[in-house]
């Protein structure tokens, strides 16, 4: 298979690598597996016209993105319903998407169960027409995100030293949404702190919030009740191990659309799409696309595959 490498040498802890060295080695590694390979180092403000030119590109087969969760969810939306099939190499803070693939985290062992692994089908969503892999969100998320970047970090370390402190500051002053929810022929009425719509429902008992079956078909819909700061420190407790349906904080729903109206009487919203800030409208439509995106997986020992 021909592979077309794509590293975003501003993107996640990629910054503070030697990427010359990285690609050197990541060479190494895919010939070694049978594969030919062409690598490209970009800056991050060319990801968005290399990775567009990386997705048209005819002779490759599968496109590695290397950088934050930025770029993977970048090259995500590019391949959806596409032939193309897309490897992940995690480089983010959190990585979210690659670890429901099962991808190592370290950068070694991700290259090397990426070249010998095998493809699958999993899902993808979108938000009128904007794709993403992980979550859009409104409330807590986004303004956690907006107080968060106005702080100075320049390593993984410090990004998650700057969230704690954002995070708690937005539990002393929680913002508060009233919205309409229609899904599966229903609506709902909701006062909430935050709103999270998931491809795919997050796994139980994980001390990071990512789905444990990429391809299971349904939207996660994770409306937050708790509007006291006891309650939201409860919420962020319950989240750090884990405790999603045993959440008296939260309540569940599944679907493959959904329907957000926002009904507060402020006029200008953001929305957080997996990691980055965006304007929301005040009606937005969310579909999952089951199956829609190629990825890179690695091999089990399921005889099956």
């Amino acid at each position: 298979m021909h592979v077309l490498a794509i590293l975003n040498r501003n993107g996640g802890t990629l910054r503070t690598l030697d990427t010359e060295a990285l690609a050197s080695e990541m060479k190494v590694i895919f010939e070694a597996a049978g594969h030919s390979i062409d690598i490209r180092l970009c800056e991050g403000k060319d990801i968005v016209r290399v990775m567009k030119e990386a997705a048209n590109d005819e002779t490759s087969q599968m496109l590695l993105a290397g950088g934050g969760d930025g770029t993977i969810s970048l090259a995500a939306s590019l391949l959806a319903h596409s032939d193309k099939a897309l490897a992940i190499l995690p480089a983010g803070t959190m990585n979210l998407f690659a670890r429901s693939l099962a991808i190592p985290q370290e950068l070694r062992p991700a290259m090397e169960a990426l070249a010998q692994g095998t493809v699958r089908k999993v899902d993808i969503a979108d938000a009128d027409g904007t794709y993403f892999v992980h979550q859009l969100s409104i409330g807590m998320h986004p303004k956690l995100i907006r107080l968060r970047d106005r702080m100075a970090f320049r390593s993984r370390l410090g990004k998650i030293a700057a969230s704690v402190r954002a995070a708690f500051v937005t539990i002393f002053r929680p913002p508060k949404l009233e919205l309409e929810l229609e899904m599966s022929g229903s609506k709902l009425l909701a006062t909430t702190s935050s709103l999270a719509i998931t491809n795919n429902l997050y796994g139980e008992g994980q001390r990071l919030p990512f789905s444990d079956r990429p391809d299971g078909g349904q939207l996660g819909i994770y409306i937050t009740h708790a509007r006291t700061r006891a309650q939201i420190l409860l919420f962020f407790l319950n989240m750090g191990i884990g405790r999603w349906r045993k959440n008296e904080q939260v309540e569940i729903h599944q679907a493959t659309e959904a329907t957000v109206r926002i009904r507060s009487k402020r006029r200008r919203f953001k929305c957080a799409i997996d990691g980055e800030l965006r304007p929301l409208q005040h009606e937005t439509r969310i579909r999952l696309h089951p199956g829609a995106l190629r990825v890179v997986a690695p091999r089990t020992d399921d005889p099956q595959e």
